[in-house]
């Protein structure tokens, strides 16, 4: 259903759908949609489970949907692969058949927040990776502050996420990552940010290990979600309650709204020499 709704919001987009080729077609004759020149689909009768650990995803990877549609990628069959499946999975098989930029050691997953201001901040890294060193956070720095100054068209402010704005601050590996940022003309460093400025426009990229940054965002979605259901219930009460819920919140309403989540599913893999998105396993159509 998504990819039906893609192709029908943009005329020039073309789609390939990597899976069960009998199950696909199943889905869309459901939807009064069959293949056509802009939807094509390419079986595959393997699935990457998500408990399957990375290093067995990439000795066993063959013809497994995620890794045959990260190879039409890799052969320029593709321009990107979109994928809601195991993330240490999928970041094993686009490092190793996509390969790395260079001057990169790993890749991290990024993607765009909301902000009470109405602007976008850049979080790095989302997951990828649990643990990092002080280099590839400086790497995830760069890549960040590049991605975020094509948007903005001006050098992004950039922070390290840590548990307080002082400098005494925090453990060796932010301590030395700030250190090194400070020491590097290109990057306009802020300093350190704290995690209830995730969402103020504090800064335009904020670096973090994966372990951190995953442990953010979700918290950040569940706490949106939250608020969005309690106003919600609120603004279907049927009660009199209800009625002024409804006049005095549905302006907020329609705000937290845009806090939701879906509206912002799919997190890039950077660093690599191709485009790799991570969707959110449980996202849905409008995601």
């Amino acid at each position: 259903p998504a990819a039906v709704q893609a192709l029908s919001h943009f005329p020039e987009l073309k789609v390939i759908l990597v899976g069960d080729q009998h199950q696909i077609a199943q889905q869309l004759s459901l939807l009064g949609y069959s293949a056509d020149t802009r939807l094509s689909i390419v079986h595959s009768d393997r699935v990457i489970s998500n408990s399957e650990k990375p290093s067995l995803a990439l000795r066993h990877s063959a013809g497994s949907s995620m890794g045959m549609a990260i190879d039409l990628v890799a052969e320029n069959q593709a321009d990107a692969c979109v994928s809601g499946g195991n993330t240490g999975a999928l970041m094993a098989l686009s490092r190793f058949r996509l390969k790395l930029l260079p001057g990169i050691d790993r890749p991290a997953l990024v993607s765009a927040l909301p902000t009470i201001s109405g602007r976008k901040t850049w979080m790095l890294d989302l997951g990828a990776n649990v643990s990092s060193d002080a280099d590839s956070l400086f790497q995830f720095a760069v890549m960040g502050a590049a991605l975020a100054e094509q948007h903005l068209q001006q050098a992004p402010r950039v922070a390290i996420l840590n548990i307080g704005a002082e400098e005494i601050k925090g453990n060796d590996l932010v301590k030395r990552c700030a250190e090194m940022l400070t020491q590097t003309q290109a990057i306009n460093f802020i300093g350190y940010i704290e995690g209830n400025q995730l969402l103020t426009d504090a800064a335009d990229v904020i670096v973090c290990d994966g372990f951190v940054g995953n442990v953010c965002l979700k918290a950040c979605e569940g706490t949106a979600q939250l608020f969005i259901d309690k106003l919600k219930k609120s603004l279907l009460a049927s009660s009199i309650k209800g009625w002024i819920a409804r006049k005095l919140f549905s302006e907020l309403f329609t705000e937290l709204k845009n806090l939701n989540p879906d509206q912002y599913n799919g997190a890039s893999l950077l660093g690599l020499r191709g485009i790799v998105i991570k969707s959110h396993g449980s996202a849905d159509v409008s995601a």
